[in-house]
């Protein structure tokens, strides 16, 4: 890929986390976090979960290995007639699974929050807007796949304008349903249904692009030894893909008992997640192809090396993160969400997630580089086992935080889950080679903490002086001088180098 088709598809990435995030403000202000936010939340989890699967996970791992094989082998042409083929195979198999899920509604909304069991309307609410909402899997997957092969082919307009299009598309929903009903029950339908709508409409853009370009070339499915293969290869890929997300359904399942909860932990989950996704881009775009070159040049060293620099790197992003989202965890939540039906009672449970899901920031971005360093040695199994045990964990530690904490409990109980993620993967890692907790990662990684921390103090102290201020002057206030106070301990401690200032510069080149 090209610095330019990077730029613009990181770009792309970066804006479309970001109306993602004013969607769920707007969604926050439309529903608040009662009955029915959840019941929508519920009813959304699943096709969330099947779409970053899909799309971000099983079609590049099932389906580019033998689109690039084909193309090498028998030409551009015969790739084009192998992406129809699996595109075809995949929608009819997508609206199977649509169709069955439909009638398995009621269900499977209580395998994401097992709590509406007790509420039968709740339940019957998340079912309805579940089947709305359901269509999008298909509509997205085959979208994935049409993606995948245009990726393939170098044209990535279309993969950079898609995304956009689908947020769009639900604020403008989000922004029109309001005025046309007060009834919070069809507003959500209308979200559901706009889902739907937006996974049609981000299908149609790749789809066009890639009919255009000829990078597919529909037919009918057949029986033929690459269609077998690309089944073989996508449904582990879909399993590894879904897998982190394991541990916010787990969370939700517990939350879900609390009424308004399920609410309150997806508003953390969007706040706290932002920084890991800013840092996912910055690390995939500067230090994974490192590991990954020197994994193939044979230079294990080297390349275990180059993830110790990615993890302390995530460290120096990370850990200030979860020192300010603990410490702010209620002005921010109050700046960002308490507006229409969200109320202050909202803010208040809201921010209690937030600092408990903060605690585990850090661990969760540990394990993402060591899950793609993972997938640098093409090794499954650690993306297989760790998020079982974390499911576990998250489980195990939400009932047991949750009746004595409440709301912190819950967030708490999934920084668990994530602690746990990150401790299996790293000893997978260290056991393969894939990297060394040496002293000099270690004293770095104390340096940063001790940096963080003493950030925090500094905001705690200086929070009572903003307190009068309009609360988003006083918020942005308090975060500039967190990171003028975080720059200066982390200089005057060692805890940067001018590598780490160097790899920041090109990733948010890269994200540009």
């Amino acid at each position: 890929m090209s610095v330019r088709a990077t730029s613009l598809v990181s770009a792309s990435a970066a804006l479309s986390r970001v109306l993602g995030f004013v969607r769920d403000v707007l969604v926050a202000a439309a529903l608040g976090a009662g009955p029915i936010a959840d019941a929508l939340l519920v009813a959304l989890r699943l096709p969330n979960l099947a779409r970053r699967a899909l799309s971000e996970g099983a079609m590049i791992a099932g389906f580019a290995p033998l689109h690039a094989r084909l193309a090498a082998r028998e030409g551009e042409e015969a790739a084009a007639r192998f992406a129809g083929r699996a595109a075809s195979a995949l929608g009819l198999a997508l609206l199977a699974l649509v169709g069955l899920a439909h009638l398995a509604a009621g269900l499977l909304v209580l395998g994401v929050g097992a709590g509406l069991a007790g509420d039968a309307a709740a339940r019957a609410l998340a079912a309805d807007l579940s089947r709305l909402a359901f269509p999008a899997i298909a509509f997205l997957g085959v979208a994935g796949l049409a993606a995948a092969a245009l990726a393939a082919r170098g044209r990535f307009a279309a993969l950079a304008l898609a995304p956009l299009a689908m947020n769009a598309i639900l604020i403008l929903a989000l922004l029109v349903l309001p005025r046309l009903t007060a009834d919070p029950g069809a507003i959500a339908a209308g979200v559901a249904l706009s889902t739907s709508v937006a996974g049609a409409v981000q299908l149609a853009i790749v789809a066009v692009a890639a009919l255009r370009a000829r990078v597919v070339v529909w037919q009918w499915p057949r029986r033929d030894p690459e269609l077998a293969r690309f089944a073989r290869l996508a449904g582990p890929a879909f399993v590894v893909a879904a897998a982190p997300q394991l541990v916010p359904i787990a969370a939700m399942q517990v939350a879900s008992f609390t009424p308004g909860a399920v609410s309150w932990l997806h508003y953390a989950e969007r706040l706290v997640h932002l920084p890991l996704s800013i840092l996912a881009v910055v690390v995939g775009a500067v230090l994974l192809p490192a590991i990954a070159a020197r994994r193939l040049a044979g230079d294990g060293p080297g390349a275990a090396k180059a993830t110790a620099d990615a993890l302390a790197l995530s460290a120096l992003v990370a850990w200030p993160a979860t020192a300010a989202l603990v410490v702010l965890a209620e002005p921010m939540a109050r700046t960002l969400f308490e507006r229409g039906a969200f109320t202050s009672a909202d803010t208040a449970g809201t921010a209690a997630m937030i600092a408990g899901l903060a605690v585990g920031l850090p661990f969760a971005m540990a394990a993402k580089v060591l899950a793609l360093e993972a997938q640098a040695r093409v090794a499954l199994r650690p993306g297989l086992v760790s998020p079982a045990a974390a499911l576990l964990a998250t489980l195990a530690a939400c009932a047991l935080l949750a009746p004595v904490l409440g709301p912190v409990g819950i967030g708490l109980g999934a920084s668990v889950g994530f602690v746990a993620q990150a401790v299996i993967t790293a000893v997978h890692a260290r056991a393969a080679g894939g990297f060394a907790l040496s002293a000099a990662l270690a004293g770095r990684l104390a340096r940063i903490l001790a940096a963080s921390l003493a950030m925090a103090g500094g905001l705690a102290l200086a929070a009572p002086a903003v307190r009068d201020l309009p609360d988003p002057i006083g918020l942005a206030l308090l975060c500039l001088g967190g990171l003028l106070a975080y720059a200066a301990a982390c200089l005057l401690l060692g805890a940067v180098r001018r590598e780490d200032l160097a790899a920041m510069r090109r990733g948010r080149q890269a994200s540009q």
